[in-house]
C-alpha cells in the first residue's frame, strides 16, 4: 500500500482555507504530557475541524513531540479518522449481516448512483459523504442507513433515494 507523504507547506500565507489552529490549544494543553495521548488528540482535533487537517499534524508535533509518521500511521489505520473534509450529511450504510441479507448492497448502489460518487467519497457540492459501515446496531430495522443522528429502517432503494433527494431539496431552498 502506498502512503502519500505529508509535506509541510513552505509558505503558509499562500495556503487557502488555513484552519484556525488556535482552536486546538485547549486540547493540546489537556493532552500535552499524557501517556497514550495520540488517539485522544486525533479524535479531539477531528471533533474540532470535522477532519484532520494537514496543518494540525504539524501543530500536534510541535507541542507534543509526537512523530509525524506515527500520527499519520494511526490516522490512516483507523477508519474513524478523515484526512479530507466530509460532506455536511454523512450517510452511513449498514452492511452487517441482517442488512446484507435484506439487500442493502442494492440500496447502497442506488444511492451512490444517484449522488454520482463512490463509497467513501463526498459529492461535489459538499452535501453528502456516503460510507459503508460494519453494523449500526439496528438489526430489527434492516436494511438501515443513518444520516447524521437520524436512523432510517426497512428501506427499499426507492425510499432511500427519496430521503436523499428530500434532504438535498431542503438544503437548496
Amino acid at each position: 500500500m502506498r502512503i502519500q507523504r505529508i509535506n509541510h507547506p513552505k509558505n503558509t500565507d499562500t495556503v487557502k482555507d488555513q484552519p484556525d489552529l488556535s482552536l486546538m490549544e485547549g486540547l493540546l494543553q489537556q493532552y500535552k504530557n499524557k501517556k497514550g495521548n495520540l488517539i485522544p488528540l486525533l479524535q479531539g482535533t477531528q471533533d474540532i475541524y470535522g477532519y484532520l487537517p494537514r496543518e494540525a499534524f504539524y501543530r500536534i508535533h510541535e507541542v507534543t513531540g509526537l512523530a509525524l509518521n506515527e500520527m499519520y500511521g494511526v490516522a490512516t489505520f483507523y477508519a474513524q479518522f478523515r484526512l479530507v473534509p466530509a460532506g455536511k450529511h454523512i450517510v452511513k450504510m449498514c452492511h452487517g449481516t441482517a442488512c446484507h441479507v435484506q439487500s442493502v448492497t442494492a440500496i447502497t448502489d442506488e444511492i451512490l448512483d444517484t449522488l454520482q460518487i463512490k463509497d467513501g467519497e463526498t459529492t461535489s457540492d459538499g452535501l453528502f459523504t456516503v460510507e459503508t459501515v460494519a453494523c449500526l446496531g439496528c438489526c430489527s430495522l434492516a436494511p438501515v442507513m443513518m444520516i447524521g443522528d437520524e436512523t432510517y429502517g426497512k428501506l427499499t432503494p426507492k425510499q432511500a433515494v427519496k430521503i436523499i433527494r428530500e434532504i438535498r431539496r431542503s438544503e437548496n431552498n
